[in-house]
C-alpha cells in the first residue's frame, strides 16, 4: 500500500524500545487484551500445555484459563534492555517504525472526520512501541500478549518483533496485514470513546456466562472498523493490488478456531473471545464493501 515514508516519528508515538520496565502482573483495566494479545498468549500458552502432551479431546476452558495463566505468570521474563531507543542509523526496525507511525496517522485522520461528520470529538490514542516487556495502566506486559490496546491510558502497545511473528509463524505477510493489526487495535479505542466497551464489561459482570460472546462482538466489530478504514483508503488510492487480500489473510490467521486448531488439534468454540477466521474475514469485508460505521453493529446480529 500507498503511505508516507518520510517521515519517522508521529506525535502520537512513543518509543520505549529499550526502556526496562518495574514489573508486575498484566491485569484488567476496564477492558481487555485485543487481537493478539490474547490470541497470541492462547498460541504460546496452549501449545506449551497441551502439544505433544494431550491424547484426544479438545482443550477445555478450564485447560484454556489455566494455560493462559500460566502464560501471564511467565510474561516479561525476557530481559529487557535500559537506556535509549536505538538511533535510526542503528535502527533494524526502522521502516517498521516508520510505517507504524504513518499509517497511526492516516487511521485516526480517518475517525477524526469521521466522528466529526456526526458531531462528535476524537480524542487521539498513542501508540506504544516496546521491544521485550512494558508498563500500560493495564499493568506489565510482555512480548508474549502480542499488540493490545490498554482503555485505562488510551494506548496501543506493540513489540514490533510481532509483524515478524505474523509473516513467519502466522504465515501473513504484508504491508497491508501490518495496517489491519494497527486499525484493528484503533477501532478498540474508538469502541472506548464510543462507549462499547464499557458496555461490554457491564454486561459481562451482570451475567459472566456470555462474557466470551461479548467478547467476540467486541472483536468483530474492530475487525469491521478496520474494514471501514479500508474502505477510506481504497477511495483515496493508497491501496495497492493484493493488499486487500493481505489484510484477509491476516484476519483469518488470528481466528480462535485456527489458532486452537494449530496448538491442540482441536477447536472449542466455547472458549472463543476473538471469533472464528470466518467471522473475522466476514465482518472485515462488510466494513470494507460498505465503508459505513453503522454496518458495524456486531452485537444486533444474529449470533
Amino acid at each position: 500500500m500507498k503511505w508516507d515514508q518520510q517521515g519517522d516519528h508521529s506525535r502520537n508515538v512513543e518509543d520505549r524500545r529499550g526502556q526496562t520496565p518495574s514489573g508486575g502482573g498484566l491485569r484488567a483495566h476496564g477492558g481487555k487484551l485485543s487481537l493478539g494479545g490474547l490470541l497470541l498468549i492462547v498460541l504460546v500458552a496452549v501449545g506449551r500445555n497441551f502439544l505433544g502432551g494431550s491424547s484426544g479431546g479438545g482443550a477445555g476452558a478450564g485447560d484454556m484459563n489455566a494455560a493462559v495463566n500460566d502464560a501471564l505468570e511467565n510474561v516479561g521474563r525476557e530481559p529487557a534492555g535500559t537506556g535509549a531507543p536505538p538511533s535510526p542509523a542503528d535502527d533494524p526496525d526502522l521502516e517498521l517504525k516508520k510505517f507504524s507511525s504513518a499509517l497511526l496517522d492516516d487511521i485516526q485522520e480517518f475517525w477524526t472526520a469521521d466522528f466529526k461528520r456526526h458531531g462528535a470529538s476524537y480524542d487521539e490514542a498513542k501508540l506504544v512501541l516496546f521491544a521485550h516487556a512494558t508498563e500500560s495502566a493495564c499493568g506489565y506486559a510482555g512480548s508474549e500478549v502480542g499488540p493490545f490496546y490498554c482503555p485505562g491510558d488510551a494506548r496501543v502497545y506493540l513489540d514490533l518483533s510481532f509483524f515478524r511473528e505474523l509473516h513467519q509463524r502466522f504465515g501473513a505477510p504484508g504491508d497491508f496485514a501490518r495496517a489491519y493489526v494497527i486499525a484493528h487495535e484503533v477501532g478498540h479505542h474508538v469502541q472506548n470513546l464510543r462507549g462499547d466497551s464499557e458496555r461490554v464489561e457491564r454486561a459481562s459482570r451482570r451475567n459472566p456466562r456470555v462474557a466470551n460472546e461479548q467478547s467476540v462482538r467486541l472483536e468483530l466489530q474492530a475487525d469491521c472498523y478496520a474494514g471501514v478504514w479500508a474502505h477510506s483508503s481504497s477511495e483515496r488510492k493508497n491501496l495497492e493490488p493484493g493488499d486487500i487480500e493481505e489484510g484477509l489473510g491476516a484476519a483469518s490467521a488470528v481466528g480462535d478456531d485456527r489458532l486452537q486448531k494449530q496448538a491442540t488439534g482441536h477447536v472449542n468454540p466455547e472458549t472463543w473471545t476473538h471469533g472464528a477466521s470466518a467471522q473475522r474475514v466476514s465482518w472485515f469485508k462488510k466494513g470494507f464493501e460498505s465503508g459505513d460505521v453503522a454496518a458495524c453493529d456486531t452485537f444486533a446480529a444474529a449470533p
